[in-house]
């Protein structure tokens, strides 16, 4: 496999386990160690956080591909998060989640 494929490649599985990671956060996903869904929403804003420095230090450095990629995944945590955060200030959602976790 050529470098630049390798290194494509490579940068690709690094978004997607940023991704994977704040979506499992974010209680979107399982978690594949507990099979429990859980939400930690600042471990989740870590890796959104990670995504965005990496966005900015390779800004002129992708492929138009990689780019679109990274701005993609970015848009969908970051609305993922806010919607989130949004049922985490909620009183109705935080009476339901202690109601059916009872």
């Amino acid at each position: 496999m050529e470098n630049k494929q390798k290194d494509q490649l490579l940068f690709t599985q690094l978004i997607l386990m940023f991704q994977t990671a704040a979506m499992q956060h974010m209680g979107k996903l399982k978690n594949p160690l507990t099979d429990k869904v859980e939400r930690d929403l600042s471990q989740a804003q870590i890796s959104i956080d990670m995504l965005e420095m990496l966005h900015v230090k390779t800004k002129s450095n992708l492929s138009q591909e990689e780019e679109r990629m990274l701005s993609m995944v970015l848009q969908e945590l970051r609305l993922n998060y806010v919607d989130e955060y949004a049922k985490a200030q909620s009183p109705a959602s935080s009476s339901t989640e202690s109601a059916t976790q009872s």
